[in-house]
């Protein structure tokens, strides 16, 4: 089995040539409030008929939103079940994924919280967002999820993978669940992935995709020999193996720190990933028909998501600071925002549809989520 991280170069040169310029919209403002209980660590997931569905947390609750109109309007916000001491900020917060007839969301909480404990729990709503079923528990060792990092993603077929850092035994390791009925239960736990000087980055999120033949691929910062570098790894069988854990980039990054930025990787076409990371004070990018990683300039948080035209890439240059956007087939960014916070961008999982930025904004003492449809695919 071959894997590759970049298309041919007249490949490439036939995507980048039909690329689409960028068609962004006016952002909406979904949310806002006050600290310390104000919403944040928005995230988006778009549907096969373009549906595009937006959690958040604020507090111990997950609010829901949904657009049917192309992000025109969005739907009333419903509330889920709170999450008692529920993990918030750094990329810490929920998941959203949805697939025909089902949305699941995953949320890491405790009864104790402050790192003592955290359970990933998943909820399934199979009428739109109005009624919400669950929870259930994906981790199957109590509060091995208590470092508040996951991902969760949903698959061509509606299967659902679950990743996460584990600490169910000493040192910090990367575990998996899928499920293949919306969330409504999930498989034994499986070990992902464990370094072998003993842990991974331990306050790094993972990162997951799946491509349109279902095989799974997982991003993660690892530390080895003192260096926090992130790699990748892939399963073909749907979740019951991991293999081929690769590093990414052609540099490395000693650090005896953990830089809370993880990352992201998106699947272009079966067996051909783009990813956008951070390496020191640097925002990285691996795209199809480059042959090296490509420098996107300063930064850190970057997010990433497929599309037929390429990749779109999002960044801050600093937390806090102005909102990057790089377009397929743009030679450089545009500024979606001034003041931001942990971006993220999600693309059609049909290939048709909006492309749709999200993100934590602030005026003053205004804190904000914010959506932006950037492109129509």
């Amino acid at each position: 089995m071959n894997f590759r991280l970049s298309l041919p170069p007249a490949v490439a040169a036939i995507v980048l040539a039909f690329a689409p310029a960028l068609q962004a919209a006016q952002p909406i403002e979904l949310a806002s409030g006050s600290s310390p209980n104000h919403p944040r660590q928005p995230q988006v997931a778009i549907d096969e008929a373009g549906g595009i569905h937006v959690v958040y947390g604020a507090g111990e609750q997950v609010s829901y939103r949904r657009s049917d109109d192309g992000g025109k309007t969005f739907s009333q916000t419903t509330e889920l079940p709170r999450i008692a001491n529920m993990s918030l900020g750094m990329r810490r917060g929920p998941r959203v994924a949805a697939g025909k007839g089902f949305v699941c969301v995953t949320a890491i909480g405790g009864k104790q919280g402050k790192g003592r404990d955290g359970e990933i729990f998943a909820y399934r709503s199979e009428d739109g967002g109005k009624m919400w079923l669950g929870p259930v528990t994906v981790n199957d060792e109590p509060a091995a999820a208590r470092e508040g990092l996951h991902a969760m993603a949903a698959g061509p077929k509606g299967e659902l993978c679950c990743v996460w850092l584990d600490l169910r035994s000493k040192g910090t390791k990367l575990f998996g669940s899928t499920s293949t009925d919306g969330g409504r239960t999930w498989t034994k736990n499986l070990l992902v992935y464990e370094s072998p000087d003993g842990k991974v980055c331990e306050c790094c999120h993972p990162s997951l995709t799946f491509d349109s033949q279902g095989w799974i691929y997982v991003m993660w910062r690892n530390l080895i020999a003192g260096n926090r570098d992130l790699y990748y790894c892939i399963s073909a069988d749907g979740g019951k193996s991991f293999a081929f854990a690769t590093k990414l980039g052609t540099g490395t990054w000693p650090l005896n720190a953990c830089p809370m930025d993880g990352g992201a990787i998106a699947a272009l076409a079966p067996g051909v990933v783009a990813t956008a990371w951070r390496r020191e004070k640097s925002i990285y990018l691996t795209i199809p028909g480059d042959s090296e990683e490509r420098l996107l300039g300063p930064g850190e948080q970057a997010w990433i998501a497929a599309t037929a035209a390429g990749p779109y890439a999002v960044w801050l240059k600093k937390r806090g600071e102005s909102l990057q956007l790089l377009a397929p087939g743009q030679e450089r960014p545009v500024e979606l925002a001034t003041q931001a916070g942990d971006p993220m961008v999600a693309a059609p999982a049909g290939g048709r549809g909006p492309v749709v930025a999200a993100w934590e904004g602030r005026n003053g003492n205004k804190f904000t989520v914010m959506c932006q449809v950037i492109a129509v695919q």
